[in-house]
């Protein structure tokens, strides 16, 4: 698998000079809630919006008490901010960051272990297009940014951070997280922020909240409908600035995790960085979104990561070898792909 997600990189980069990479990036899909809500059962709408994971998070939560409502959704804002605290790598002295530091972890948190797992778990599953390990590829590109956006790197220096890559060089267990080489590095972004919100979607179902809307910029969790019998309604932004949509799917007890292209350019002059917010992996679309709607939005996130870092052809073909499973490509032009059962699934 090590090799294996080494070529998954290192296509991205063949042939330095005149060609392009390009990454993905959680933007997100936005989605415009509603004020109102007309509900026939006389529940009450509470809706609630923090500055949390990097992103706004905002909860719509229906019940009959609206004081239950609100209650619950506190915990869930509580159980976002904990879990936070676990994941985030660029806080110092969380788990992750200490891993990142040290290339080992005792004394794991059962969820960090759970999420460590499944990333695993989805880099076997997409031939190595998700990989948790890439973060020194990243970094490096990052750090050698200047402030007109453009970056200088040699192959020496990316390969040697290449080499750095490769999940099958950490070792999980629950009560220790190891790296096999020194100067290895995770990011959890593709994938910790989905289990989070599907987290935080569990604690509002456990405090009777069985109806609501999580929106944590493009990881959107949707519970039972938004009243009797009509699913939530979310709309998918246009890629880069175009504005409007590119749909506007339905959901119930399900999810939607959208990923957006930027560009590098590899020339003579170095790199040319038009943005400069990662995700995990090089994509090879400019100005495409991959929008993946699965049951979890932890799934959602990691599938849309690794099918937008493979051509269009072969994403979609990934995505129908998914149970419960499927995407919409959108391009710049308009053109639109679907995967095999898009309009029955989420159609409207």
């Amino acid at each position: 698998m090590q090799k294996a997600v080494r070529r998954s990189f290192a296509k991205s980069f063949e042939g330095l000079g005149s060609r392009a990479a390009f990454l993905a990036h959680p933007l997100g899909a936005a989605t415009k809630l509603a004020e109102t809500l007309h509900i026939g059962d006389r529940r009450h709408k509470f809706s609630a919006t923090r500055f949390l994971m990097g992103t706004q998070v905002s909860i719509v939560a229906l019940h009959l008490s609206k004081d239950a409502a609100e209650k619950a959704v506190a915990l869930a804002f509580n159980e976002i901010e904990r879990l936070s605290a676990i994941f985030d790598r660029h806080r110092s002295g969380s788990p992750v960051s200490q891993l990142n530091e040290t290339g080992r972890l005792c004394d794991v948190a059962p969820e960090l272990f759970e999420v460590m797992v499944k990333a695993k778990s989805y880099c076997h599953r997409s031939g190595g297009a998700f990989d948790s390990s890439v973060l020194p590829v990243l970094e490096m590109m990052q750090n050698n940014c200047d402030s007109k956006g453009q970056v200088k790197l040699n192959q020496s220096d990316f390969d040697d951070a290449l080499a750095l890559v490769g999940s099958d060089m950490i070792h999980v267990s629950e009560s220790e997280i190891s790296f096999d080489r020194r100067f290895m590095a995770v990011t959890l972004d593709g994938i910790g922020r989905g289990y989070i919100v599907d987290r935080a979607s569990d604690i509002l179902v456990d405090n009777g909240i069985e109806n609501h809307l999580i929106c944590a910029g493009g990881d959107i969790r949707a519970r039972g409908e938004r009243a009797p019998g009509q699913s939530w309604l979310v709309p998918i932004d246009k890629p880069s600035s175009q504005g409007g949509y590119s749909a506007v799917i339905k959901l119930k007890d399900s999810a939607v995790a959208t990923s957006y292209g930027s560009e590098f350019y590899f020339d003579a002059e170095g790199y040319r960085q038009d943005e400069a917010i990662p995700k995990t992996v090089f994509a090879p679309h400019v100005g495409a979104g991959l929008s993946v709607v699965a049951p979890s939005v932890m799934e959602a996130d990691a599938l849309s990561t690794s099918a937008f870092v493979m051509n269009f052809e072969s994403g979609l073909r990934f995505i129908n070898e998914q149970k419960k499973s499927e995407c919409l490509i959108s391009g710049l032009s308009g053109a639109k792909m679907f995967s095999r059962n898009w309009d029955a699934l989420v159609g409207i």
